[in-house]
């Protein structure tokens, strides 16, 4: 029986390191996406082919480019046939005060968050069978938390929640699409924040500490496979419960 095929955006690092390397230990083939950090995709690539009997194939691309997200699915479909499982991870996030905003900035986080993973889910869609699973990685920013120093980010977020609905309606009965909505994680995104903000934030988390990314990761690949067959077009909150 051949290995089943899982597409993870952004995948060089953080969450997508690990969703990939959750995915690798399940026996799946992994296709790691990046845009810039071609060294830790490498990395990952060693890792994962070293540790699980599978194959990994790196693809650079840049989601919001429509051209470069059909060349990265053509490349797959050429290596491996098929794609079974997508994870749109991929994100960008600006941090800055409220009156700093830039609209460029603003665009191209729309851009990248919200347009790119429509792109590739529309492409990845034409190669997926029965079964198949999309997840899409959102936040609990601009949901349960206020922050107007991103509102871009924010707004991007909520309108991956709402893609993830409408696509699940669009590829019923045979693709199911579900996003989970991630709080703080022990991220290097996460690392260099203040250690009083990060003690503060963690005061706000019932389970008192930020996420594993292992521990997201591992929510994904429910989300994506067989224990999960009934759960479709649902957001799933991964925060600890932040209040």
């Amino acid at each position: 029986m051949e290995n089943k095929v899982v597409l993870v955006t952004g995948s060089s690092r953080g969450i997508g390191r690990a969703t990939i390397i959750e995915f690798a230990s399940k026996g799946y083939n992994v296709v790691i996406n990046y845009k810039d950090s071609k060294t830790e995709a490498e990395e990952l690539k060693m890792h994962v082919e070293n540790n699980y009997n599978v194959k990994a194939l790196i693809i650079k691309a840049d989601v919001s480019n429509e051209n470069e997200v059909k060349n990265m699915i053509q490349e797959i479909i050429k290596e491996f046939d098929n794609i079974d499982v997508l994870v749109n991870n991929a994100g960008i996030a600006y941090d800055r005060s409220f009156d700093d905003i830039k609209i460029e900035e603003f665009k191209e986080t729309l851009k990248v968050n919200v347009i790119g993973a429509f792109i590739v889910a529309r492409e990845v869609s034409k190669y997926m069978k029965k079964g198949s699973s999309i997840v899409n990685v959102s936040s609990t920013n601009g949901t349960k938390t206020i922050s107007p120093e991103c509102l871009d980010y924010n707004i991007s977020k909520i309108g991956l929640q709402s893609l993830t609905r409408d696509l699940a309606f669009q590829f019923k009965p045979n693709i199911r699409v579900n996003a989970i909505a991630i709080g703080w994680a022990d991220t290097d995104m996460n690392k260099d924040l203040p250690k009083e903000y990060i003690e503060e934030e963690k005061s706000k988390i019932y389970i008192g500490r930020f996420a594993d990314p292992s521990e997201i990761a591992k929510t994904i690949y429910f989300l994506s496979s067989d224990e999960s067959s009934y759960i479709n077009g649902e957001i799933v909150n991964v925060d600890g419960d932040y209040c």
